[in-house]
């Protein structure tokens, strides 16, 4: 049996898969604990200026590609809240890492991006 962890709207989900030919054939599938964002598991922590959601939103679109360079105040993502777009600008000069994927809610200071 192999073990993956997945996210569905938001929520944590431990899930056990049964390889096909196996002998056994019970899998098992437990809740975790709730995400407040889709995005990479904490361990896996970037180092460089974080970039935090000034307020809870739904990801609309990525305006630049990961791992691109970018200049300081350059839009590199918009955040729709209560029906309107935002502009998230980058906080300096730098190699920009998306912590979050288009169509993520996310809460209030959740870390969008990093630049390094």
């Amino acid at each position: 049996m192999r073990n993956f962890i997945i996210t569905v709207n938001g929520k944590e989900y431990s899930v056990g898969v049964e390889e096909v030919g196996a002998e056994q054939t019970t899998s098992v599938v437990t809740e975790s604990k709730p995400a407040a964002v889709s995005a990479p598991a904490p361990a896996a922590k970037k180092s460089g200026t974080q970039v935090p959601s000034p307020f809870p939103g739904l990801v609309k679109n990525l305006l630049v590609a990961e791992g691109a360079t970018v200049k300081k105040d350059q839009p590199i993502l918009v955040l729709e809240a209560m029906k309107m777009d935002n502009d998230i600008t980058a906080p300096c000069d730098g190699v920009v890492s998306f912590n979050v994927a288009k169509g993520a809610n996310v809460e209030s200071n959740a870390v969008l991006a990093v630049i390094a």
